[in-house]
């Protein structure tokens, strides 16, 4: 089993920017999806961006504002926030699947691996 660890979370302005760092430890395995899903409470969790082999898919919602990039070192996946929104505060979390994606890649039920997450406070 791999585990997924976040961090990068803090407390913003609205307008602000923040980046988010996702790292892989443990067993190494071929993901064809990994992405950043994100949780208020009382609702249900969401896709926010996610990678499908070298294709992004972004929720509408913040379209031309995050970027969902892999990092430099091996297993590692960042989000690149801008322009944020008090309606962008949640939970983030890292998800990845372990064999094939066969799901939306948006949707929390293809997911096989979590983190713990790492909170996202915009001021408004």
């Amino acid at each position: 089993q791999v585990q997924l660890v976040e961090s990068g979370g803090a407390s913003v302005q609205a307008g602000g920017s923040l980046k988010l760092y996702c790292v892989a430890s443990g067993d190494t395995y071929r993901s064809d999806c990994m992405g950043w899903f994100r949780q208020i409470p009382g609702k249900e969790r969401e896709g926010v961006a996610a990678f499908r082999s070298a294709a992004r898919v972004y929720a509408d919602s913040v379209k031309g504002r995050f970027t969902i990039t892999k990092g430099r070192a091996r297993n590692t996946l960042e989000l690149h926030m801008h322009s944020l929104k008090h309606e962008d505060t949640a939970m983030y979390y890292c998800a990845a699947v372990r064999l094939q994606c066969l799901g939306d890649a948006l949707d929390t039920t293809t997911y096989t691996d979590w983190g713990q997450g790492t909170q996202v406070t915009v001021s408004s």
